[in-house]
């Protein structure tokens, strides 16, 4: 808004002083040499006064991100590690949830007192309309939220007992929209890892069918990502983050619609990369589309945050129930597609 004030002004002080040398000249009061020298004077002044009008609206908008700062280090973050917390050792991958009950707004829950034992090496599928708590619950265990009752235990240990960053880093989780940063498809595999060498990330890289499509960069795993990684595909993002959980190698993995916004190339070259990294692990997979989910382990149907069916693909659809509902009603929408 100031610049056009600051312009209409300018244009209004020079028609005045138009009018005003104008006036004076025609009275004799001023010569034309001399009203030229005050002009070129005035003009001059134009110059500087525009740099700091620049610096005071930079200096103001400075200010209030430093306020969006100070606000921003002020907020307490509500998990917190205990003062005595303890080092998680590595884990097999058996994940406990006791009694969880969880809700965002604390009067709303979103899980309700519910149970779960998941099996070193067990992979698990959570499926359910949209709100009903799947995401919600796998985010307990890397500790994102913590519950307002009940326990998370990895290894019989509850995990609000250990170190966030040991925690994490035995974690992995692949998510719909891939986070990644401006730097190095390397540095984008290996986020996360104080030490590591170029063929333990193009290792990755391969089991996550990544090297294919990295080979192809004039400069290979050195190529400059943009924010986002704005320069690659959809299905390309995803193998990058595929290739980083492969690096991490935890002994439990969160699929977060991992393949849920991909054409069916891609999604096939993502499957099959998911295929060798779930091996060995303990595995929670959320997927709305059933035919992802059917040879998992076990298949938890979630529902108003509770656990209503549990069982596999074949015999939740002998059960004629929730989950044979879900899976009629898609094979419908396919059909007609």
């Amino acid at each position: 808004m100031q610049y056009p004030v600051v312009g209409f002004l300018y244009g209004l002080v020079v028609v005045l002083i138009l009018l005003m040398g104008t006036w004076q000249i025609s009275q004799g009061n001023l010569t034309g040499a001399s009203f030229g020298s005050y002009v070129i004077a005035a003009l001059m002044l134009i110059d500087p006064v525009n740099h700091f009008i620049h610096n005071y609206s930079e200096f103001k908008q400075g200010e209030a991100s430093v306020d969006r700062i100070v606000e921003l280090l002020d907020i307490k973050p509500a998990v917190r590690e205990l003062a005595n917390a303890i080092d998680l050792p590595p884990v097999t991958g058996r994940v406990e949830l006791r009694n969880v009950t969880f809700g965002y707004d604390a009067t709303e829950p979103v899980l309700r007192n519910l149970d779960l034992v998941a099996l070193p090496g067990e992979k698990i599928a959570l499926v359910g309309a949209s709100g009903a708590g799947k995401s919600t619950l796998v985010n307990l265990l890397p500790r994102f939220y913590d519950p307002q009752t009940g326990q998370v235990l990895i290894d019989n240990v509850d995990i609000a007992t250990v170190t966030l960053r040991s925690l994490r880093r035995q974690i992995g989780i692949v998510p719909q929209e891939t986070t990644l940063f401006s730097g190095t498809i390397a540095q984008n595999i290996a986020f996360g890892q104080k030490n590591f060498d170029l063929a333990t990330v193009e290792e990755a890289a391969r089991i996550a069918n990544a090297h294919g499509f990295i080979s192809q960069f004039s400069q290979g795993y050195f190529t400059w990502m943009g924010e986002r990684g704005v320069n690659l595909s959809g299905g390309q993002r995803q193998r990058v983050a595929i290739a980083r959980a492969v690096l991490l190698d935890p002994r439990i993995l969160i699929l977060d619609e991992a393949t849920s916004a991909l054409d069916a190339e891609s999604e096939a070259l993502v499957q099959e990369a998911l295929e060798r990294l779930m091996a060995d692990r303990t595995v929670f997979i959320i997927a709305h589309r059933l035919a992802t989910v059917r040879r998992a382990d076990r298949i938890l149907v979630i529902e108003k945050g509770q656990i209503i069916e549990s069982g596999t693909h074949s015999e939740l659809l002998a059960q004629k129930s929730r989950y044979a509902q879900f899976y009629a009603q898609q094979f419908a929408v396919e059909s007609r597609a």
